[in-house]
């Protein structure tokens, strides 16, 4: 993004009974003037006041129409709040405003910078970085907020120095496809463990604070900090981090837990991958990092999550590109026409209806003799209640993928059919049997941990693998 690049801003402020302060609070925001915020928008929650907070909200917003009111009857919590006005959201990136005064919205500009300079995710506003000031106030507060923070490192490996911060911006987009769960203070561990799941780029920077005193209102109290020490190791070890209907996208990500996996996948297609390479649903990259680099190398999906990572994950690789290349789609493929040696498309041809059609696509990108590297569940036996969860058409048997491919064009080179054939019994167990819909966390940190040993045994199973590789040429 150009350095003289603006982003417009979604506020979301949730209020509880600040009846002294809020009205304050939104003209400290509406006085923001930053060189990079082109529009913004104001979106209050009030959660249930009691102390006439919101009836001075109804009158105060009359002049504002950058400003809207949401009302929650009844006391919900400040996640609850937050969660009510992030589905209203609709600018670039939004950003989490507390009413108590002790967040300064002059601190906006510098939190936009991130975004603008180095295409981040999210931007947090440390209080514990050096910044204009600081209110000295409670010491235990701030070791709990710090020993907070270095759980958070440990679970997430992530050097947080402020993770109970208010100030957290997001790109809306990212924020809106994080299933939150939290009602009361927990969402801000919660948000923090989510965005590390989900391989967000965050950067913090210093901010002022002016914090409040409990007698001037502070709700903060010692058992939200023990909630919170609870959230950090409930939602480190939850997968809970995608929409249920995101194409998939929580299995996926599970078996991002499973590199050593991967590694063997790459190991397996390498020897007929070549240097310029197109592939066809890189999802999260889980492959494409075993393959780089290479001379030319275009990652492409249709799901925007997968994308918004991909870009960020190609950042500092030259050679990497990013497009939205949908298989079914000819018009997709048409500025690629001969242009690739290789053509990689791994558990994509099963989402298709018409898998012709898709192939069709993949052969007209490749230059002549270039090859396409095809790998499909295999055994229509197996297909389950993981298979339909994924979206998928079908199951393929080695000849259905050897005849489809031939119609396409294709010289069959190479029928790998013993990929994988140790995952054949969990999937049965899974699918068939549990009629699951997920892959569970505990069984991919096996695969991973035992993977060496899986593999040692992979051969001499006497059954065809869970899925068919078939390398074809063109």
């Amino acid at each position: 993004m150009s350095v003289n690049a603006k982003v417009s801003l979604s506020v979301l402020m949730p209020v509880y009974n600040e009846v002294y302060t809020v009205t304050e609070c939104l003209r400290r925001i509406l006085k923001v003037r930053s060189n990079f915020i082109s529009e913004m928008e104001i979106i209050v929650v009030d959660d249930g006041s009691t102390d006439g907070t919101t009836e001075l909200l109804r009158q105060f917003i009359k002049d504002y129409p950058q400003i809207s009111l949401i009302e929650h009857k009844t006391n919900r919590g400040k996640g609850q709040a937050v969660r009510t006005a992030i589905e209203k959201a609709d600018k670039q990136i939004t950003i989490i405003q507390d009413a108590d005064l002790e967040y300064s919205p002059r601190d906006y500009e510098k939190l936009m910078i991130p975004f603008i300079r180095e295409n981040a995710d999210a931007v947090f506003g440390s209080r514990f970085l050096v910044g204009d000031y600081c209110r000295l106030l409670y010491f235990k507060h701030a070791l709990v907020n710090r020993f907070l923070s270095f759980l958070a490192g440990l679970i997430t490996d992530i050097n947080f120095s402020d993770i109970e911060t208010c100030y957290k911006a997001v790109r809306t987009r990212l924020l809106k496809s994080i299933p939150l769960r939290s009602k009361g203070f927990n969402i801000e561990p919660e948000l923090t463990v989510k965005l590390v799941k989900r391989k967000a780029v965050i950067f913090e920077v210093p901010i002022s604070y002016a914090g409040r005193t409990k007698e001037e209102g502070k709700k903060i109290r010692w058992k939200d900090g023990l909630g919170a020490l609870y959230s950090l190791i409930k939602y480190g070890l939850s997968n809970d981090i995608y929409p249920k209907n995101a194409y998939g996208a929580y299995i996926l990500n599970s078996m991002g837990h499973a590199p050593k996996f991967s590694q063997w996948m790459a190991n397996i297609i390498r020897p007929y991958i070549g240097n310029n390479v197109l592939e066809i649903g890189a999802g999260m990259g889980n492959l494409t990092t075993h393959l780089l680099p290479r001379s030319q190398y275009v990652v492409s999906d249709i799901n925007v999550y997968y994308l918004d990572y991909l870009k960020n994950y190609c950042l500092s690789k030259p050679y990497l590109k990013v497009e939205t290349i949908d298989l079914n789609k000819e018009d997709d493929f048409v500025p690629h026409h001969n242009q690739f040696d290789t053509l990689i498309c791994v558990n994509v041809l099963e989402h298709v209806e018409d898998d012709l059609t898709g192939l069709k696509n993949i052969y007209s990108a490749l230059k002549p003799g270039g090859r396409a590297v095809i790998l499909v569940p295999n055994g229509q036996w197996l297909f389950s209640s993981l298979d339909k969860v994924l979206g998928h058409f079908r199951r393929y048997s080695d000849g259905q993928l050897v005849e489809v491919m031939e119609k396409a064009g294709f010289h069959i080179e190479k029928l790998i059919t013993s990929f994988n054939r140790f995952g054949v019994p969990a999937w049965f167990l899974n699918g068939k049997i549990l009629h699951r819909k997920d892959l569970s966390s505990f069984q991919i940190k096996i695969l991973n941990m035992f993977y060496w040993l899986f593999r040692l045994i992979n051969h001499i199973l006497p059954w065809h693998g869970l899925s068919t590789i078939v390398i074809g040429r063109k």
